[in-house]
């Protein structure tokens, strides 16, 4: 088990039990602030109603601006003394499976505990990635991600990676479950969603490809080139049909040649894509990251991949129909040996940024908050957030955390105002 089961039940209670109250009135004073507009020390941010209120500098400042607001700056109650620990917005990941041997695909109690497993650890908006299956199965499995976006603000909607994959570029997908993604496909999953599809990922190249990517686009979701096998000319044209994603670069694509330069630099000079990047040091080695992070500065968005095994021990677990061995934290297809999605949170994608790769704090938290936004509009006004996502500012949502400013692991925890840890 990933803990104590009684422990892990207590806090799948209380991270849902939070997010379906309402959101609560509080301050944070006496904080370094980190995010993609750069850092200020003592900031402080007042949140109403699960949207930050006022923000500024210096106790003089926070204490009028309390009072015109109907608080008092001295109660203990409300206002909480960061005591220098650093405050950066919630992290939303784009690209994610599942945890706490569980994924987004097995039903309502899966997604709360899954969910849990990540919140805690600061990542405060998801979006659920459903992986390859039966078509009757990712419809039913839209189905719920839809119904559970009704009471959890924390669920920004669903990514189907899969079933429209390239069958040499499949990766840890069951390829009796791979399709070419017709028109009248197409139709059937837009209609199951009913609206909940952020993204699909899409190998272009396929027969129907560039058409999916066309009829997606027009519903409002958000194409991803990847788990392809295109090289530059059809990823270009992928991304002029409407395409706005990468799927976790590198990985599962054609790889740079200096002769044959594949996908990867048709998303890097195209200023409208979102580049994934999982930051474990395994999918991608440290050189890479490096170098892949400095390719589309602003536009690279840090993902995990995760699946159910993330927080839970090394042992055997399942991704769909599939058995899947977790050795030293990497999952691996027991079949064949490919890499099985991850056991990274967003949390250790940040730690591992800063500390062990030198990126700028401000920069790896973009990466983490506001780049991940901007992928489908939420840094700004939106019918699926309201408020905008991403940055410690009047106006946008309280998704809010404080972390250990040495180890930059996450201790306390706010999702629209709701207090999860």
């Amino acid at each position: 088990m990933c803990e104590d089961s009684q422990s892990r039940a207590q806090t799948v209670a209380q991270v849902t039990g939070a997010l379906e109250g309402r959101p609560g009135r509080f301050a944070i004073t006496n904080a370094r602030k980190v995010d993609a507009q750069g850092i200020e020390d003592d900031f402080w941010l007042i949140s109403l109603g699960g949207r930050i209120e006022a923000t500024g500098c210096g106790l003089a400042e926070f204490e009028a601006t309390c009072r015109k607001l109907g608080m008092d700056p001295a109660d203990g109650s409300l206002v909480r003394d960061a005591q220098g620990r650093v405050l950066t917005p919630g992290y939303i990941d784009i690209h994610s499976h599942g945890s706490w041997e569980y994924s987004f695909d097995d039903g309502p109690q899966a997604i709360d505990t899954a969910r849990a497993g990540h919140a805690v650890h600061g990542t405060t908006r998801q979006v659920l990635s459903l992986i390859t299956n039966p078509m009757n199965d990712i419809c039913d499995n839209l189905r719920t991600v839809r119904s559970k976006m009704d009471t959890r603000p924390d669920i920004l909607g669903a990514h189907l990676e899969g079933p429209f994959l390239a069958l040499t570029r499949k990766g840890a997908h069951d390829p009796q479950c791979l399709r070419d993604p017709e028109p009248a496909l197409v139709d059937q999953l837009l209609e199951a969603a009913d609206g909940c599809i952020r993204q699909i990922t899409i190998a272009p190249e396929l027969p129907h490809g560039l058409s999916a990517i066309r009829q997606f686009a027009d519903a409002g979701v958000v194409p991803a080139v990847g788990h392809s096998d295109a090289g530059y000319e059809i990823a270009q044209k992928a991304f002029n049909a409407g395409a706005g994603i990468m799927t976790h670069m590198f990985n599962a694509m054609n790889g740079l040649h200096h002769r044959k330069p594949g996908p990867i630099p048709a998303a890097v000079e195209d200023p409208r894509v979102v580049i994934e990047l999982i930051n474990d040091g395994f999918h991608v080695q440290d050189p890479m990251l490096k170098l892949g992070f400095d390719f589309a500065p602003h536009r690279v968005a840090f993902i995990t991949d995760s699946m159910a095994a993330t927080g839970c021990p090394d042992g055997a677990y399942k991704l769909g129909a599939l058995d899947v061995d977790v050795e030293d934290g990497h999952a691996r297809l027991v079949s064949n040996g490919a890499i099985a999605g991850s056991t990274l949170l967003l949390e250790v994608a940040i730690q591992r940024a800063v500390l062990e790769l030198g990126i700028a704090p401000a920069l790896a938290i973009e990466a983490a908050t506001l780049t991940p936004a901007k992928a489908f509009g939420f840094d700004r006004p939106n019918p699926v957030t309201g408020v905008p996502l991403g940055l410690l500012a009047p106006g946008y949502a309280a998704d809010i955390l404080l972390t250990d400013p040495a180890s930059w692991a996450v201790q306390d925890v706010w999702c629209a105002g709701r207090k999860l840890r």
